[in-house]
């Protein structure tokens, strides 16, 4: 379980609030505005952090940028706590690196929850980050010694043999590895889903926003992030570099190659195995 837990908010009650849910459940220090709470945060280097978005001085979306934009405090999962409820206020919360989003009130259980999934999600991001780097470096290797359409060419003998989705999942990730990118795919099928991604874990809100978003077009640009959308899969790169136009066209033209095959793929690999997803999606 989470050993300490970081509270920022401006309202007493909600700490009183948090420290009767979590009560015997962890350590939980508080901060009352974002000055304080990143000064908390880099003295104690909490395990979650709790974090109100409309506080006097910082907002909690500046507190959240501050964090992930430091390297000591980058990798700590961020739970927003808030009472706005629109999907645009998920989006910016996922936007500036928050791992979960919460509305208030919330009860005791919905919270323990929740902080469960993250910690899981944290020490399993922090187990592979080594295995991760070896693999970048294998993978960089080989993307200098072949083309775009070379490595899609090996994707697809690659895929052939893949005769389930844990399988594929390392195929396709194994594609995006020399690019740099961060990305996480999900597989869709019979109204559910199964996430896979290069750190191990996909946190609950990239789950809910790939949710929320696959119906929608076939690009969906989020901020440096974009969620690419087909029938079986969606695919959410979260570096993509939309600022070199040059690169973003190339990936805009290049990834749909995979994804197609990819698509048709997941069909093939849920006829022929009994492996099937076990996450519901909204």
């Amino acid at each position: 379980m989470a050993k300490l837990v970081l509270a920022i908010d401006d309202d007493k009650y909600v700490h009183h609030i948090i420290e009767e849910s979590l009560a015997g459940f962890c350590k939980i220090i508080h901060a009352k505005d974002g000055d304080e709470g990143l000064r908390l945060t880099n003295k104690y280097n909490p395990d979650i952090i709790l974090l109100d978005i409309e506080m006097p001085g910082m907002s909690g979306y500046d507190v959240c940028k501050t964090i992930k934009h430091s390297e000591s405090t980058q990798d700590i999962p961020v739970m927003f706590l808030s009472s706005k409820i629109e999907l645009s206020d998920r989006v910016k919360g996922y936007s500036v690196g928050a791992s979960d989003y919460i509305t208030k009130p919330f009860n005791a259980e919905e919270l323990i929850a929740r902080i469960k999934v993250l910690y899981e999600y944290r020490q399993k991001c922090t187990k592979l980050k080594l295995d991760i780097a070896k693999a970048n470096k294998t993978a960089e290797i080989a993307m200098t010694e072949s083309g775009d359409m070379g490595r899609i060419m090996r994707y697809v003998g690659q895929s052939y043999h893949a005769n389930s989705l844990q399988t594929l999942s390392e195929f396709f990730l194994g594609f995006f590895t020399p690019l740099n990118l961060d990305v996480v795919v999900v597989f869709w099928y019979q109204h559910k889903s199964e996430f896979y991604s290069l750190q191990g874990g996909v946190c609950p809100l990239v789950q809910e926003l790939l949710a929320q978003h696959k119906d929608a077009q076939r690009f969906v640009d989020i901020g440096e992030s974009t969620i690419i959308n087909y029938p079986k899969l969606s695919l959410l790169v979260k570096n993509m570099p939309v600022d070199d136009s040059e690169k973003y066209g190339r990936y805009k033209d290049l990834f749909p190659h995979i994804l197609e095959v990819t698509n048709e793929k997941v069909v093939t690999c849920l006829l022929y195995t009994s492996e099937l997803p076990t996450t519901p999606y909204v």
